[in-house]
């Protein structure tokens, strides 16, 4: 697949001549305080940020109860404890007379202490600050009229939270909201402006974000994205050492993201899609490591929904970057996948992520390239260790590896026979009754409730899978861990697409 002239959110470390280029996730379009899903186009969508949700402070105690029971603590006490409470007054004060423009001067004074909690410095710093930023979103004309338009919004959003930050330099809200701010007005600079450049508001909206972290550390929309202004400024500097350090920001800020907000998709993808741009600079003893932790992320990403067609693309792209790889060093390894396996397993997600979204023509390009890394007429094939049909819990010696194939229909035990019986049906049919063994173990996809690993100790040595069907549960065993995870990515894809309606989209690509 040839490099794409669209700009992309995140796209593939490592893209060879054919290589399929990754799917990243949008961000999400806003109003100021935010940052839909563009519509594909023949090379990978420009990821946007995912809508954020503004976190503000919802203490539990408001501070008007809080003073409310101050005072009635206060009026609890008897009067003696009221006057020994008072501050004694120096001798020569006590009978002191004030002139008026003293007490004037002083009650000024009390005042304007009593209006602002902030010192005069940090007020100053903070309104030059806000004089930076605001000269950068107002030089910002925008690439075409409704870009204009749109400046406009942002500059006025601006100026809101500039006046809030000047009144409480700790509003995170207002750090946060400017911060997106930037980011927009980055998103708005015409292709040939030099000045502001996109990098300079990039550069303000981090700093925006990492006070807003600062002051709330579990803002965790902030930093998620604050990750994508960091990966927007890293793909701006290419294959050098500092992107390299800003990939790193950029993933560390997702993983932040991650963990004060695990069910979130969105990060997770993007995260993955961080580590293989970096995975692209690091040296090769490096990368095999980041490139599969990629793989866990987008992975984590579809068992969090199992409809992410973009998370589902991505890992097929990384899977066959790991598969050129493979071909290229020439190196094998017995304990993993082979590049034969790696490219059949990415042809199953590509081939998912298009019967998902059969519209999308990145999908379709990708596809054309690794259809033929297909079992076809199946999407997935293998070996899986299975009891006799019809005794779940038999002794371990009565389990036996037999090939199994998935299509749209049905997991399916192949059962081989010695003989092949051949019959003709009434209709005058050739019928093959080999293939229509009824002592074969069969799950039809519309009958399966769940799938999981499983740790039952009953089973034979190897990573356990557990398919909870309608009428029961199966249990099978794959060789290892890494070849579980592929059959139970592949079911719960199947299933997905079933519940979807898009059987016959499945149908098609593995029929041909």
């Amino acid at each position: 697949m040839t490099e794409t002239t669209e700009e992309s959110e995140l796209h593939n470390g490592h893209q060879p001549q054919a290589e399929p280029e990754p799917e990243p996730e949008s961000k999400a379009e806003s109003q100021p305080e935010s940052k839909t899903e563009p519509g594909p186009e023949n090379k990978p969508e420009e990821a946007l940020k995912v809508e954020p949700v503004v976190t503000r402070a919802d203490p539990n105690t408001k501070e008007e109860d809080k003073e409310s029971s101050i005072q009635s603590n206060d009026a609890a006490k008897p009067s003696s404890t009221d006057q020994n409470a008072r501050p004694q007054l120096r001798k020569d004060e006590g009978n002191r007379t004030f002139t008026m423009r003293e007490l004037l001067t002083e009650f000024k004074s009390d005042e304007e202490e009593a209006g602002s909690p902030y010192s005069r410095e940090s007020t100053q710093r903070q309104s030059n600050q806000n004089s930076a930023a605001m000269e950068l979103v107002s030089s910002v004309t925008g690439a075409d009229e409704e870009g204009q338009s749109r400046q406009r919004v942002l500059v006025y959003a601006a100026k809101r939270y500039a006046a809030a930050l000047e009144k409480n330099p700790e509003d995170y809200d207002a750090l946060y909201n400017w911060a997106l701010v930037l980011q927009e007005s980055a998103d708005n600079v015409s292709p040939d402006s030099t000045s502001p450049s996109k990098d300079d508001l990039l550069e303000e909206a981090c700093k925006k974000y990492n006070d807003a972290t600062r002051l709330c550390p579990t803002l965790h929309d902030a930093f998620y994205n604050w990750a994508i202004a960091i990966s927007d400024r890293a793909k701006m500097r290419g294959r050098t050492k500092e992107a390299e350090e800003l990939w790193e920001q950029a993933t560390k800020n997702y993983e932040k993201a991650v963990q004060l907000n695990w069910n979130s998709p969105q990060a997770l993808n993007n995260w993955g899609l961080a580590l293989q741009e970096l995975s692209a600079i690091v040296s090769a003893r490096e990368k095999q490591k980041i490139v599969k932790t990629a793989i866990s992320k987008f992975r984590a990403a579809i068992r969090l929904q199992f409809d992410f067609h973009r998370a589902i693309y991505n890992l097929g792209t990384v899977l066959y970057a790991l598969a050129e790889d493979s071909v290229q060093t020439g190196t094998t390894n017995p304990k993993e996948m082979s590049s034969n396996e790696l490219y059949s397993q990415s042809a199953i997600y590509i081939a998912a992520a298009h019967a998902l979204k059969p519209n999308y023509s990145v999908y379709s390009s990708a596809l054309k390239l690794v259809h033929s890394m297909l079992p076809l007429p199946h999407l997935k094939d293998g070996y899986l260790t299975a009891p006799p049909v019809g005794n779940t819990f038999p002794p371990h010696s009565d389990w036996k590896r037999t090939e199994f194939f998935l299509n749209q229909e049905a997991l399916q035990q192949v059962i081989k026979v010695e003989q092949k019986q051949v019959s003709r049906s009434l209709s005058g049919r050739i019928v093959d009754a080999g293939n229509t063994d009824k002592k074969a173990i069969r799950v039809y996809i519309p009958d399966i409730i769940s799938v999981s690993a499983s740790a039952d100790l009953t089973l034979p040595p190897g990573a356990g899978l557990c398919i909870n069907t309608t009428s029961g549960q199966v249990f099978l065993v794959a060789d290892s861990w890494e070849s579980l995870d592929g059959w139970l990515d592949a079911l719960r894809l199947v299933y997905t697409i079933y519940a979807r309606r898009k059987t016959d989209v499945l149908a098609g690509i593995i029929a041909t």
